[in-house]
C-alpha cells in the first residue's frame, strides 16, 4: 500500500512539472522568443534534445535552425555528430555535458565519462559512473596520452577571466579586459592527455575580441595560435557557424570576423536580432597522429 501511494505521488509530481513546462514554453512563444526569460530554458532543452538525436544532423547543412537559441544549439550536436561511434575514454574539460538530457544520448553512454572542472556543481551523475575531477585546467591531473577522446565546449573563453560567478578565484580586473593567451595553456594540456590517433572537439565564440568580464570572445589571431599549437602534433579542421535573425548557419571564417556577441549578464551587444548569446563560433576538430 505505501508503495502505491508512493508511486502515485511521484506521478503526480511528474505530471504538475511537465504541466509547468508546456505553460513556460508557451509563454516563452507567444511573448516573442525572449532570449533568458520564462520559457526559454525549457524549450531551448526541447530543442537541443531534438538536435542530438536527429541521427542525419549534419553541420556542412546547418541552415536557418535555433531561431533565438544561444550557441549551444549548435555545439551539442555538433560535438555528437563528431564523437567516435565506439565506445572510449572520454574527456569533458570543463563540464559543459554534465546535464541528464545530454548524457541520455546512447553514443554518450558507451562511453567512459570523465569530467574535469575547477569546482564541485550540482546536479552530479556518479550513479552513472561519470568521474568527476576538481582542478585548473591548464594543470590536468591526468597522466599523458590517458584519454582515447577529449571535448572542451565553450570553456577556453572562460580561462583567467573573472569566473567568481562559477566560483573561481577573480583574476586582476585588468587582466579581464585585454586579451589573455592562457588558453592556450589549457590546449597544450588536453594535447599531453590525449592518446596517440586520440580526437579533440573544440568549440569557442568567434568574431571581434571583446573582454566580456567572464568571458573573451576569441578573434582570428587567437584562433590561429590555437592551431598553431596543435598543427606540430596532428591534423587540424575548423568549422564556423554565424547567428543571424533567421537563425544560425555554416558560415565562412571571413563571414564570422566581425561578429558581436550579446553578453545578457550586461546587456553589451543587444541587438533586435534575437541572439542569445554567442554570433558566432569555431568549432574545431583536431586529430592526434598516431
Amino acid at each position: 500500500m505505501i508503495g502505491l501511494l508512493r508511486k502515485l505521488y511521484h506521478e503526480r509530481n511528474r505530471r504538475k512539472t511537465e504541466n509547468i513546462r508546456k505553460k513556460n514554453i508557451n509563454q516563452y512563444l507567444t511573448q516573442g522568443r525572449v532570449a533568458w526569460t520564462t520559457g526559454y530554458w525549457e524549450y531551448r532543452q526541447d530543442e537541443i534534445k531534438k538536435a542530438i538525436a536527429n541521427a542525419s544532423w549534419n553541420d556542412v547543412a546547418v541552415k536557418n535552425t535555433g531561431v533565438g537559441l544561444d550557441e549551444r544549439i549548435i555545439e551539442f550536436p555538433w560535438i555528437i555528430n563528431h564523437l567516435r561511434r565506439e565506445a572510449s575514454e572520454l574527456l569533458d574539460a570543463g563540464s559543459t555535458l554534465n546535464h541528464d538530457y545530454i548524457l541520455d544520448h546512447p553514443l554518450l553512454a558507451q562511453k567512459k565519462l570523465s569530467i574535469c572542472t575547477y569546482n564541485p556543481e550540482m546536479p552530479s551523475f556518479t550513479e552513472r559512473r561519470i568521474s568527476y575531477v576538481y582542478d585548473d585546467l591548464r594543470h590536468l591531473p591526468f597522466r599523458d596520452q590517458h584519454f582515447d577522446e577529449a571535448v572542451c565546449i565553450s570553456t577556453l573563453e572562460h580561462i583567467d577571466m573573472d569566473n567568481s560567478m562559477y566560483g573561481y578565484d577573480i583574476p586582476n580586473e585588468a587582466q579581464a579586459q585585454v586579451k589573455s593567451y592562457d588558453y592556450l595553456k589549457v590546449v597544450a594540456e588536453l594535447n599531453r592527455v590525449l592518446k596517440p590517433g586520440g580526437l579533440l572537439l573544440v568549440t569557442v565564440p568567434y568574431g571581434k575580441h571583446e573582454a566580456h568580464g567572464f568571458f573573451q570572445q576569441m578573434d582570428a589571431e587567437m584562433i590561429g595560435r590555437l592551431a598553431d599549437t596543435l598543427q606540430p602534433f596532428g591534423s587540424l579542421e575548423l568549422t564556423f557557424f554565424k547567428y543571424l535573425k533567421e537563425g544560425w548557419s555554416r558560415a565562412t571564417q571571413q563571414e564570422c570576423n566581425d561578429a558581436e556577441s550579446y553578453n545578457p549578464h550586461t546587456g553589451k551587444g543587444l541587438k533586435n536580432d534575437g541572439a542569445a548569446h554567442s554570433r558566432a563560433i569555431c568549432c574545431i576538430e583536431f586529430t592526434k597522429r598516431p
